[in-house]
């Protein structure tokens, strides 16, 4: 938070270029979060469009939070769908073509920090956890992160689903399932 916004944009601009490193080519529906800005986290609005050009076929998923459940509902995100910022600043579809969560094959996760083991902490609702275990066993999952990792998550637990990968502005870490 306390980065200055030229810093921010160097870092998500690097964050891109690493990202363009990856082959999409095998995924056809992959799900994104939109950053909540005045957080500043990981720009993703960048890499949507890069993609859309490099990777036609590849279709968008966003969702829109229930927060009072901790549940999240999943739209396809066509470039005239209309977003609405929630209460906590997150873009979200005002509605859609719903998606289940077994069509992603492929799904960006924010993180506010990652380990060197792919776990991650979130925003502390679990919400992400539980959307990826509603998933295929063979979602790819990518988190994007503008900070390297530490250590280790202290305390991640049994519910809490590790990273295949996340992908920094400096590098592309990769993590075995088990």
């Amino acid at each position: 938070m306390n980065l200055p916004d030229d810093v921010i944009a160097t870092l998500n601009r690097e964050l891109l270029q690493q990202c363009r490193l990856l082959d999409y080519s095998n995924f056809s529906m992959a799900h994104i979060f939109l950053p909540i800005t005045e957080k500043k986290e990981a720009d993703t609005h960048a890499l949507v469009d890069w993609a859309r050009e490099a990777y036609p076929a590849l279709q968008w998923a966003l969702s829109r939070s229930d927060m009072r459940n901790a549940t999240m509902e999943h739209f396809l995100w066509k470039p005239d769908t209309v977003l609405v910022k929630n209460a906590y600043g997150i873009p979200e579809p005002a509605g859609g073509i719903t998606l289940l969560p077994a069509e992603m094959d492929l799904v960006f996760v924010p993180m506010l920090a990652f380990d060197k083991k792919g776990q991650r902490v979130g925003y502390g609702k679990g919400m992400y956890d539980r959307f990826l275990k509603q998933c295929s066993p063979t979602v790819t999952t990518i988190g994007l992160s503008l900070f390297e990792p530490v250590e280790a998550i202290a305390d991640a637990g049994e519910n809490d689903v590790p990273l295949d990968m996340v992908v920094t502005p400096q590098t592309i870490y990769y993590f075995k399932k088990s």
